[in-house]
């Protein structure tokens, strides 16, 4: 019998709820036992804010020393919490199918987020969600909180705070069925971080060829092209995973839409794009850097999608993004 392939994973309930997603799917395609192997990263135990110990990358930073050390074989990250490099000898090896990339308003009435009286709490930790409430809810008090969905929905619950801001696909892989009310929050005027609603499955670039293969049968390839897009708006601010920004991308037949948004930290002001393009070899020629080798490159979709991606950043910062968003948690 094949030995099982060994799936590393935090363990949260939402990290081990979507981990049991892709190794549900894994067994199918290959056959083989998937185990999951429990990982206590700092980010699970050092309850301070993000902003100051890190960043989001905290959390894989103790995953991926596993998978060096052989403790696994595979990981399972939320790509809106992966920094954007990826460290020599390892490698994205799927991207499965995104889930609702929108975040959801969680009260106890269903009163909508713009209609929170003055005073009102609403908790998030994410610098971003933090300036769209105070756009959204100017007269609503922020609060930064951690801890797992089920803690901030029980501060919501006891009346502790009005609302919490939550990203959807985590509802929807815990499968959620909380008395609580929820508006979701719709992607055009709440647009969401880049990778938001998607999951990247990472191993070691060397990794024996079968592993690779059956990896790469859980690829979506919409998927990959649009978090490739929204995480290359990510890296050209150089910004890190907790920058006030957000970026999502919808692909429609050859085309591919991209909004992206960078947000002063008070809510006050923001630089956005709303851009449509078709990504193909004639759209590296016209914004790449124009050598032979990328040239080449262009019939590669990925390629344009992180040149498009490239580009927006550019547009942004010339646009006077840099001044509203902070490099120290660069990741």
């Amino acid at each position: 019998m094949s030995s099982p392939i060994r799936l590393g994973t935090r363990r949260s309930a939402l990290a081990q709820a979507q981990s049991g997603h892709v190794a549900a799917a894994l067994e199918k395609v290959s056959g083989r036992r998937v185990e999951l192997v429990p990982i206590t990263s700092e980010g699970d135990t050092n309850r301070a804010s993000l902003s100051e110990i890190g960043g989001q990358g905290i959390f894989a930073t103790r995953l991926r020393e596993a998978l060096f050390a052989g403790e696994c074989d595979v990981l399972v990250h939320s790509l809106k919490d992966l920094p954007t490099a990826i460290p020599d000898g390892l490698t994205i090896a799927a991207t499965p199918p995104r889930v609702d990339a929108r975040d959801v308003a969680i009260t106890r009435a269903g009163t909508p987020l713009h209609e929170l009286r003055t005073g009102s709490t609403v908790g998030t930790g994410s610098p971003r969600r933090i300036a769209q409430v105070r756009r959204r809810a100017p007269h609503a008090q922020v609060v930064d909180i951690r801890g797992n969905v089920d803690s901030r929905l029980q501060r919501v619950a006891s009346g502790e705070l009005d609302a919490v801001i939550l990203a959807a696909a985590g509802l929807s892989r815990l499968g959620s069925d909380s008395p609580l009310r929820r508006e979701e929050l719709g992607l055009a005027e709440w647009p969401t971080a880049p990778g938001q609603g998607a999951l990247g499955v990472e191993t070691l670039a060397d990794a024996p060829a079968e592993l690779l293969e059956t990896l790469a049968a859980l690829d979506d390839h919409d998927t990959r092209l649009a978090v490739t897009v929204e995480r290359a708006v990510l890296e050209g601010l150089d910004a890190g995973c907790q920058a006030p920004m957000a970026a999502h991308a919808v692909l429609s037949g050859d085309e591919i839409r991209v909004r992206t948004v960078v947000y002063a930290p008070e809510g006050g002001r923001r630089i956005g794009l709303d851009v449509t393009e078709v990504l193909n070899g004639e759209y590296i020629r016209r914004n790449g850097s124009g050598n032979d080798a990328d040239a080449a490159d262009g019939a590669d979709p990925m390629h344009a999608a992180r040149e498009l991606g490239l580009t927006l950043a550019r547009r942004l910062l010339e646009q006077g993004a840099a001044d509203l968003v902070s490099r120290e948690h660069s990741s």
